[in-house]
Formats: structure tokens, sequence, C-alpha cells
């Protein structure tokens, strides 16, 4: 599916392509509706429907990925509530393996997240992924998320990788979508983000159950 020697640089998304997606569906969809619940006095029901259509009116903004708006407009301390289930953090199958094979085959490893430099931080502590990278790339320093092209012209000019050979790998149709319409040759989509989840449907783009199904050869 892939042709190695045909690739420089591998931009990564972090949630659901490195890091199983299950920790932020189990924080946004049960933890936090239950702690609304607990902190106001209301159903766990109620509080989940009331966040759930506030989490559509925000899908694809940069506010939808914003812990500090989330904080304000709930008046809650998101990050602190996301460290209450942060043991849940953790790499998807092999991924730890697969950025160590690209390291070894001298790949430019650039990990580009819609996720706030907060949370990364707090995933950064519990995973040591920093180590495997060699650039941080994260949309609200850019001021536009990874579904507009704004964010993909800020990227190229702070990265200035050849579109043809580059990987993108990311588990979101927009925004994979999004960086074919910029140019990007190479793109691969995880088809299975949350590991307590099916996996998704496939798309017109190439997708992978696992990185053992495009996992580099190992370096004698």
């Amino acid at each position: 599916m892939i042709d190695w020697k045909a690739i420089d640089t591998v931009l990564l998304d972090m949630d659901g392509t490195l890091l199983d997606l299950h920790f932020d569906n189990h924080f946004w969809l049960e933890h936090l509706p239950r702690r609304v619940a607990q902190l106001r006095g209301q159903s766990e029901e109620d509080a989940r429907q009331t966040l759930k259509d506030a989490y559509a009116r925000e899908a694809g903004t940069l506010n939808w990925y914003c812990v500090d708006y989330w904080s304000r407009r709930l008046q809650l301390d998101i990050v602190a509530l996301k460290d209450e289930v942060s043991d849940l953090i953790g790499y998807r199958d092999v991924a730890e393996t697969f950025l160590q094979r690209l390291r070894a085959h001298g790949k430019r490893l650039v990990l580009a997240t819609n996720a706030h430099g907060k949370v990364v931080r707090l995933k950064l502590q519990r995973t040591g992924l920093d180590q495997y990278v060699d650039r941080i790339i994260v949309s609200h320093d850019l001021g536009a998320p990874k579904e507009d092209r704004a964010f993909w012209v800020a990227l190229h000019h702070l990265e200035p990788f050849d579109k043809a050979r580059t990987l993108f790998v990311d588990d979101s149709l927009p925004v994979l979508k999004a960086a074919h319409d910029y140019g990007i040759a190479h793109l691969l989509q995880i088809l299975t983000p949350d590991s307590r989840r099916p996996a998704q449907p496939p798309s017109h783009f190439n997708g992978i159950l696992s990185y053992n199904d495009v996992m580099p050869p190992e370096v004698p």
C-alpha cells in the first residue's frame, strides 16, 4: 500500500491515529456529562443531551477542540476533569513500534493535531510521544483547524515538505479531504481510531485497521 522509498515526510494526527480515541470519546460522551450532572444536580441524560447539542454546533471549528472555550462555556476546568481519567490515555495497537520504525528509516515525523496545547501536554506526559517526532504543530497556534485549507497553507509555510513525497495519516474524513485538496499525494485513513468501537467503513482513501498493515521493515 505504501512505497516507503517514495516518502520523506510523515505528517501524523494524534487522537485516533497514534493515540487511542477511547480516552477522548469516554471523556466527552461519558465522563464530562457525568461530572456536569453531579456538579449541577441534574440527570446524567439531560447533561449528556445538552452537551451533545453544544458539540454539534461547534463541530469542525477550533472551538470544538478548544479546552479554554469549553472551560469558559461550562464554567469548569476541562483539563483538570480530563486528568481525572488520564489513565485511559495510550497508544493505538502498535503505533509506538510504527513510530520507531519510521525514525529508523530516517523519515521526518511531524505531529499535526487539532488538540489544544494544554491537552497535548497532558498526553505527552502520559505517553512520551514527543520523543518520536521531530516537530509538533497545533492547529490553535495556526488559527485554523485541519479541516480548513488555511491550516495547510500555514503548516506548509512552517514545514516546507514536498507534497509529492509526503504521507499524511488521520482518522477523520473531512481532514483527509482537506489534505487531499491541498495536494498531499499520500493519504492513509485509520479505520479503528477507538479500540472499544467497531471499525469505520472504508472510504475512497486507503484505510488500515492496524499499523501492521503498513509497517516499514525493521532496519538491520
